[in-house]
């Protein structure tokens, strides 16, 4: 068999793969090694006794992580407020790190090596490797590594990365109470208490948004599918943008039975009408991924053996799994009490 190319919808870091888990090279960089001691401190507005802190950061993600370390870097007083410091607590799912480290780019880079394994496997004849052969996937153990890699993860952004900078890190969700302070809401034992900052910054990330359909309750999106005990032999994702098109291309590699359907003519508006074009058909010709343009669910059924029914707007019905919504994100901004 000649080499081929593979299809892949994203690029992919570097990451070495032990007996016992995941482990991502550690970066040579001396920026992310810099000491907050060797930075130059400015004035605190928190000596003098008039705010709690001079900076209070709503949220653990990539904006907030960055901003609290940072502002600390520089001498100022910086608190954290980040919902989980551990990942997979339904129903958030992520924690420190935000959702690229939990639920987002790294798990999602994991799964993509999985499923491109199949592929590169049947390709290796063309190279000279005569009798390899794809083996089986077991889910749950991908899922032990991979949750073991991202808890490494979470350690290293609470106890490492902002920790060394001297950022206090507190398990809490936070509201606005006035424009210098907020109302701080502690995850473990439920109690609030108000704090005070010169400077609050809001950096509570995104949220996948789901359409208001009967029976959207049954379905998941890219939070819960990194957390699914089982992995579903049919799966049904809606959507057209890359999201839904990676998990499409990923469950499809780990070998579910896979339905992608888009409202649509064609997937990743927006983008180089080449690469949709292309994509389009390295799908439909190099995939066992049922594209369905044009095709609109407007209720989901749940029946009582626990599978799901994908109703169109047509009225075609496709009974799958699980229903995975990839319908783009919205701000997570309830309970920030912002008016």
């Amino acid at each position: 068999m000649a080499p081929k190319i593979s299809r892949c919808l994203l690029l992919a870091v570097t990451v070495g793969n032990t007996a016992t888990g995941f482990q991502l090279r550690r970066s040579s960089s001396p920026i992310l090694r810099q000491s907050a001691t060797t930075s130059t401190r400015l004035a605190s507005s928190s000596d003098d006794g008039e705010y709690d802190y001079d900076l209070l950061v709503i949220g653990g993600g990539s904006g907030g992580v960055r901003a609290s370390r940072i502002a600390s870097g520089y001498g100022a007083k910086v608190a954290l407020l980040e919902s989980r410091l551990n990942h997979g607590i339904a129903p958030e799912y992520s924690a420190i790190g935000g959702t690229c480290v939990n639920v987002g780019c790294v798990p999602k880079k994991l799964m993509v090596f999985a499923s491109r394994y199949p592929g590169e496997i049947k390709e290796m004849e063309g190279y000279g490797w005569k009798g390899a052969t794809e083996g089986s996937f077991d889910w749950k153990v991908f899922l032990e590594n991979k949750n073991q890699e991202i808890t490494r993860l979470n350690n290293v952004y609470q106890n490492f990365v902002l920790k060394n900078a001297g950022v206090e890190v507190i398990e809490a969700t936070g509201s606005l109470a006035s424009p210098n302070s907020v109302s701080v809401h502690h995850t473990a034992t439920g109690e609030t208490n108000v704090v005070t900052a010169k400077n609050i910054l809001v950096a509570v990330g995104g949220w996948p948004f789901k359409p208001s359909i009967p029976g959207i309750e049954h379905t998941i999106t890219s939070n819960e599918i990194f957390y699914l005990e089982e992995q579903p032999k049919r799966i049904v994702v809606v959507g057209g943008g890359f999201i839904a098109l990676e998990f499409a291309s990923i469950m499809d590699g780990l070998g579910s039975d896979v339905t992608l359907m888009y409202r649509g003519d064609l997937f990743l508006r927006g983008f180089d009408m080449d690469m949709r074009t292309h994509l389009k058909e390295e799908m439909e010709g190099n995939s066992s991924i049922d594209v369905q343009f044009n095709t609109d669910p407007k209720e989901i059924i749940k029946k009582d053996d626990g599978t799901l029914v994908v109703v169109d707007q047509d009225g075609n019905e496709l009974e799958c799994d699980a229903v995975m919504y990839a319908t783009g994100r919205k701000g997570k901004i309830d309970g920030l009490n912002l008016d």
